[in-house]
């Protein structure tokens, strides 16, 4: 049996990222209860070298809308990365959403041996299509969901497992 990369990547995505808003809807509820700055949360390092939230929830965005872009051979959106409170996370979110379930299966099924070649600075990276969303861009997508998820617990946010994984 061949695997779907449609399948592998679009409802998955939608489904963590589905949660994610699940998840930030209850952090807006603890900043309200507990009268936290607007900032609280949304600037918060688990560690001084590590990214604060907000950066977290941005290249998760970015990583999700990035591969299926990428696979399914279209520009992605790009956003300005200018999101400062809960809400505006929650804006960027759905917009990742809402341009992710754009994107059909024959857009993506058959790109298991594509060329992807990714940038940063003037270093290319090569792979193929499995390899790329397999080994790359979904274990990436969720350290970021899962790195934000720990800011928000570590914060005492009431989340558990069950949020994080909804209902797959």
């Amino acid at each position: 049996m061949t695997i779907s990369m449609f399948q592998a990547s679009v409802p998955r995505f939608v489904n963590i990222l589905g949660n994610l808003m699940n998840i930030l809807d209850k952090a807006q509820a603890h900043s309200a209860a507990k009268k936290l700055a607007p900032d609280a949360l949304t600037a918060y390092r688990l560690f001084p070298d590590m990214l604060p939230m907000t950066r977290q929830i941005q290249i998760a965005c970015d990583a999700a809308k990035g591969v299926v872009a990428n696979l399914a051979g279209i520009d992605a959106p790009v956003y300005e990365d200018n999101e400062a409170t809960l809400s505006d996370l929650k804006s960027r979110v759905a917009k990742t959403i809402a341009f992710i379930q754009t994107v059909t299966p024959e857009q993506i099924d058959g790109t298991e041996g594509k060329d992807i070649v990714r940038k940063r600075g003037d270093k290319e990276t090569h792979f193929k299509g499995m390899q790329f969303l397999l080994g790359h861009a979904i274990p990436n997508f969720y350290f970021h969901v899962t790195t934000a998820y720990n800011i928000l617990r570590h914060n005492g946010v009431e989340i558990g497992k069950r949020d994080f994984l909804g209902n797959p």
